[in-house]
């Protein structure tokens, strides 16, 4: 009897988990489908009226491709105080290159960078484009097409990740996944906003003093975006997923500071967010035990079923269902790195990214 209890108690058990799975990594992605998606025009004879603005910092290697990616004589890269050859590297990719002002105390060197590029600019639209992004050829006539059609004054794209180590295959599709956990665009897109790739009509962006009044902020993009809504100005979200690429993080320590800075802003964001998304990986944490649970039991046919939960819900996000293999390493090795990033935020400490603490 009491053997007949715990197989029927091990199978409740691994259906709630089961529900509180899906019901996280579901919402996920409707509320990643629920971004518009940027086509391709069909034609790209006639350049939009749009420069570019690059902040670097630290970013020799990657500057060359993300200059190269748009046309010429369409990108300024500000460079934010390199101690490499970032600058250099800039000039013979085509760009021009501007020096960075000095920080004033408690700013933070991207917004900066990228008030010092918009203001040499006269363009009607400018795109702040991070040094680890890239683009297709017809990019920038899709995405001035999609803001003119839809009126927008601040647009923020989702770009395509592309992961080129093992590390990066494993860890960053379900780091994306895990983002979506927390919010939609549906609730409001101004806590989406995300400062890799954020086109702006130059006229707004002046209105609201540009990234001045939010200079001292690590959520500098999130807080433009409320600061647009404040003053009534239409913000909005874009997806680009086969026009424009980003490489986000590289090698393990690479991977590591870049997610501890993402945690951390989810919870500088909303806390709620943070908890939304901590309450989501642990969710696909109890999936092991439920898995173990069942096996112990003998509940051979439901542990089948359970055990692809978790691919199943995030093969979308992996692509295929070869490297949805890595998910279950996944889940467990991003948990510290979450409990990490937010418990600092949430403890007043600071964290270090490319050489500065923040």
């Amino acid at each position: 009897m009491l053997d007949g209890l715990g197989a029927g108690v091990s199978r409740w058990v691994a259906l709630a988990v089961a529900a509180l799975m899906s019901g996280f990594f579901i919402r996920a992605r409707l509320n990643f489908l629920a971004i518009p998606k940027l086509l391709a025009p069909a034609s790209d004879d006639k350049l939009p009226d749009c420069m570019v603005v690059i902040p670097a910092r630290n970013e020799e290697s990657a500057i060359a491709r993300a200059v190269m990616s748009f046309p010429h004589d369409t990108v300024i890269v500000v460079d934010d105080h390199s101690e490499d050859g970032t600058a250099e590297a800039a000039r013979k990719a085509g760009a021009g290159v501007l020096p960075a002002p000095e920080l004033s105390r408690g700013a933070i060197g991207k917004s900066a960078a990228c008030l010092a590029g918009a203001r040499v600019l006269t363009s009607r639209w400018v795109l702040f484009a991070d040094a680890d992004t890239w683009y297709e050829p017809r990019f920038l006539n899709a995405l001035i097409s999609f803001a003119e059609a839809s009126g927008v004054d601040f647009l923020s794209l989702y770009l395509q990740p592309e992961c080129e180590t093992w590390p990066e295959r494993m860890l960053v599709p379900y780091a994306v996944a895990l983002y979506f956990c927390g919010t939609g665009p549906r609730r409001n897109p101004a806590v989406l906003f995300n400062g890799q790739c954020l086109l702006v009509r130059r006229e707004a962006y002046e209105f609201v003093g540009g990234h001045s009044p939010v200079m001292n902020n690590l959520v500098d993009d999130v807080k433009l975006a409320a600061l647009a809504q404040r003053h009534r100005l239409k913000v909005a979200l874009a997806r680009a997923p086969h026009l424009g690429h980003a490489r986000m993080q590289t090698g393990l320590r690479g991977i590591w500071r870049g997610f501890e800075r993402n945690a951390f802003r989810f919870v500088v964001v909303s806390p709620w967010i943070g908890a939304l998304i901590i309450a989501a990986a642990l969710s696909m944490a109890l999936w092991l035990p439920a898995l173990a649970w069942l096996v112990k039991e003998r509940q051979y046919v439901a542990a089948a079923g359970f055990a692809l939960l978790p691919m199943a819900l995030l093969c979308r996000w992996y692509g295929n269902w070869a490297r949805v293999l890595l998910a279950p390493f996944a889940i467990y090795c991003m948990l510290p790195v979450l409990w990490h990033g937010m418990t600092a935020a949430l403890l007043g400490r600071r964290i270090e990214w490319k050489g500065r603490t923040i």
